[in-house]
C-alpha cells in the first residue's frame, strides 16, 4: 500500500515503478482508493472538482480500468504492466464495507499495489510506504492519520525515492519492504532450561540463529548480533556487538548493541524465537515512533522485554541503571515513555524448553 502527504508528491509514480519492477515474474493488480465525505454537492477536496463524488451512486462504487493511454492514476497503472487495475470510490463512513467488496474483487491468490491512506486503517497490507514532499513536511488529514503506521517514509527527488532495489522484494505472493530499522539479536543467554546453547541448535540443517537472520534480513536494514563470542557468530555476515562489561545480562547486551546501531528504532528479540511474527513487530515498531519503548505483555505484570522496540533515547538510562549495578531492563524504563502492548504469549514462540525445540524442528 502507497500512501500520500500530500498531492503531487510522486506516489503514483512509485506504484508505477513497482508494477514495472515486478510485472514480468508476477501478475500484479493496481488499485486506487478514493474515499468521499459525501456522496454529492460540492468536493470534499476543495475547488469545483472532478465528477467523481457527483456521479457516485450508493455507498461505493468499484469499476474496474481499461484504458491504457489516458493520464489517469489508474490509466498509468494499466500502463506500466498491471494485470488489471480496480479503483474503489467509497463513502467515508463505509469504508470496511468497500474495503470487504474490494478484496473479494481482488481475489485470495492475486498480489496488489494499492494506493491509499484511508484504507490502512481497516486494511493491514503487507507493507506500507508513504511518500511526503521534501520541501514540504506538513501531512493532510488522511495521512496524518496513518503516518505512524508507514515502514517506510520516502520523498521524490526527481529521480528516485532512495530506495534501492534490494529493499523491495516479494516472496511467496508476499510483499516485503526493509525498514530503517536495527534488529538485535541477543545470544549472549546461558540456556539453562535447554542444558545447551539455543543458537546453534540445528533447524534443517543450519543452526537456528542463522535461519532466524535469513528470515530478518529482508526486513530489516541493520542486523546486530549481541554476544561476547564475536568469533563464534562470524559465520553469519553480519556484525557482532560484545558487552562493553561481561557478566551483566541482557540489559547490558542491549545497552551495548543500541549504542553501535546506526538506526534510531531498534527491534530486539531473543535467539530463541526462530519463526517471527512480523505484523506484530511491524505494529510495535509504528507504535515506538511516539514512544521511548514498546514492550508486550503477555499476563499479569508478565513484561517481555526481550521482544521489545526500544528508541537509542533509551540508551543513557540503561547505561545509568546498569552503573548503579541495577541489571534489570524494566528497572531502566522507569522514566521513559513506554507503551504495552497485551499480546497472547503464544504470538512469541520462545523454545524455552528440549522439548519446545523439538516440536519446532519437527514442524
Amino acid at each position: 500500500m502507497v500512501g500520500a502527504a500530500g498531492s503531487g508528491v510522486g506516489k503514483t509514480t512509485l506504484t508505477c515503478s513497482l508494477i514495472k519492477r515486478f510485472c514480468r515474474a508476477q501478475r500484479i493488480v493496481g488499485v486506487k482508493v478514493t474515499t468521499i465525505e459525501q456522496g454529492r454537492g460540492s468536493c470534499p477536496r476543495g475547488g469545483d472538482g472532478c465528477g467523481v463524488c457527483e456521479s457516485m451512486e450508493g455507498r461505493y462504487y468499484l469499476i474496474e480500468e481499461t484504458d491504457s493511454g489516458g493520464e489517469k492514476d489508474t490509466c498509468r497503472m494499466l500502463a506500466a504492466g498491471a494485470a488489471r487495475v480496480l479503483w474503489l470510490r467509497v463513502l467515508k463512513a463505509h469504508l470496511v464495507e468497500g474495503a470487504r467488496a474490494l478484496l473479494e474483487a481482488i481475489g485470495s491468490r492475486e498480489v496488489s499495489v494499492c494506493e491509499s491512506n484511508s484504507l490502512r486503517k481497516v486494511v493491514r497490507p503487507d507493507a506500507f510506504v508513504m511518500v511526503t514532499d521534501k520541501r514540504e513536511q506538513r501531512f493532510k488529514p488522511s495521512a496524518a492519520a496513518v503516518a505512524h503506521l508507514a515502514d517506510r517514509t520516502v520523498s521524490f527527488d526527481g529521480e528516485g525515492f532512495g530506495i534501492r532495489d534490494e529493499d523491495v522484494s516479494l516472496a511467496g505472493g508476499r510483499w516485503i519492504m526493509r525498514m530503517p530499522v536495527t534488529v538485535i539479536i541477543l545470544a549472549g543467554g546461558s540456556s539453562r532450561r535447554t542444558g545447551q546453547d539455543k543458537s546453534m541448535l540445528p533447524v534443517n540443517g543450519q543452526p537456528i540463529i542463522k535461519h532466524i537472520v535469513d528470515r530478518l534480513r529482508p526486513h530489516f536494514s541493520q542486523i546486530i548480533i549481541s554476544s561476547c563470542d564475536v568469533e563464534k557468530y562470524g559465520f553469519l555476515g553480519v556484525e557482532v556487538v560484545p558487552d562493553k562489561i561481561a557478566g551483566r545480562g541482557p540489559l547490558m547486551g542491549i545497552a551495548s548493541a543500541m549504542a553501535a546501531s546506526a538506526n534510531e528504532l531498534n527491534f530486539v528479540v531473543a535467539c530463541d524465537i526462530p519463526e517471527i511474527d512480523m505484523h506484530l513487530a511491524r505494529e510495535m515498531i509504528g507504535e515506538a515512533r511516539r514512544f521511548d519503548a514498546v514492550i508486550p505483555v503477555t499476563g499479569p505484570a508478565h513484561y517481555e522485554p526481550v521482544f521489545a522496540v526500544y528508541k537509542k533515547t533509551v540508551v543513557d538510562a540503561m547505561e545509568q541503571t546498569l552503573a548503579s549495578g541495577n541489571n534489570k531492563i524494566m528497572e531502566s524504563l522507569r522514566h521513559c515513555s513506554v507503551r504495552y502492548v497485551d499480546v497472547d504469549a503464544g504470538r512469541l514462540g520462545n523454545l524455552n524448553t528440549i522439548d519446545d525445540y523439538r516440536q519446532f524442528a519437527r514442524r
